[in-house]
């Protein structure tokens, strides 16, 4: 069958998916064009156009090591540790109790309460801790009401990367179970049965059952998650910036926002923000061609 014969049988399918294509063209692909100030002395009122090209001046301040970048990079890269260690397992740990709970009634319950922090938007769920651990929230006045002084989480900068994975792990790590529960409910069951039937414990069968029946779901997300390694969540960390301080809260979104947005170096944000695509590109490739090597299918084929 000719190309232009299978247009003809699918046109209808087609008709439907071009709004969804026109939107991820103008949103998606469009913008990128907007990374070319990256390589100019972006000046806002003479246009794109117009402003002068500078090379790779602009990612100087990257190469040279400026401190207000580095310490954007360093908070930015122990969020990520953060989070790929604490928050990525979490839903996996969550998805293995939540499948182990023997009554369906009580397992579709606490599923429809974890899920319901995801709809919050940040600046709610900024708002729930700070009534709840902020200096004159609910923890502290109890702690006056019973003389025990009082503690500052949300304001004290020591205690800010805790704090901002405590938020994330509360938010979403419910939802993310979804995909892990159904990839649980598609193991054999006659794999459990005939385990059991040999002896082996609930961990054997978790070590040699369940968790293989995961392993490619694991590490597609991880993949996945690595694209994204270097966005940290603009609005979440941007919302507590003013109560701990820059040097505590400064990330490279929020970087290329008060450095572009406010301070008016299009040029360097434009750099910056290039640069952090780029190497989560990198990561996303090379953890994919690290997967293919351990024999998993990874987010492509070969």
């Amino acid at each position: 069958m000719s190309w232009w014969e299978r247009i003809r049988r699918d046109r209808i399918l087609l008709l439907a998916a071009l709004p969804g294509v026109a939107l991820l063209l103008t949103f998606h692909y469009l913008p990128w064009l907007g990374n070319v100030i990256a390589f100019k002395d972006y000046q806002p009122y003479v246009g794109i156009l117009d402003s002068p090209w500078t090379g790779l001046a602009n990612f100087r301040i990257i190469v040279n090591g400026d401190p207000a970048f580095l310490n954007a990079l360093t908070n930015t890269l122990i969020i990520t540790l953060l989070q790929v260690l604490v928050v990525f397992p979490a839903p996996i740990a969550l998805a293995l109790l939540l499948d182990s709970l023997m009554s369906e009634r009580l397992k579709r319950t606490v599923q429809s309460v974890l899920y319901l922090p995801h709809f919050l938007s940040w600046v709610i769920v900024v708002a729930i801790f700070m009534q709840l651990l902020g200096d004159g929230g609910l923890l502290n006045n109890f702690l006056r009401d019973h003389d025990l002084g009082t503690v500052s989480i949300v304001s004290n900068p020591d205690a800010f990367f805790a704090l901002v994975t405590g938020q994330v792990l509360w938010k979403d790590a419910g939802w993310a179970t979804i995909l892990f529960l159904a990839a649980l409910s598609r193991i054999d069951g006659t794999l459990y049965e005939a385990s059991a039937v040999d002896g082996a414990t609930r961990w054997r069968q978790l070590w040699h059952i369940t968790l293989p029946g995961l392993r490619g779901l694991i590490v597609l997300l991880l993949i996945l998650r690595l694209g994204d390694a270097l966005t940290v969540g603009f609005e979440q960390i941007v919302l507590q910036q003013a109560a701990v301080g820059a040097d505590a809260s400064e990330v490279l979104d929020t970087y290329v926002y008060n450095n572009g947005i406010l301070a008016g170096d299009w040029g360097v944000s434009a750099a910056v923000g290039l640069v952090k695509g780029l190497v989560g590109l990198l990561l996303v490739l090379g953890a994919n061609r690290l997967a293919h090597r351990f024999g998993e299918q990874g987010v492509y084929q070969r």
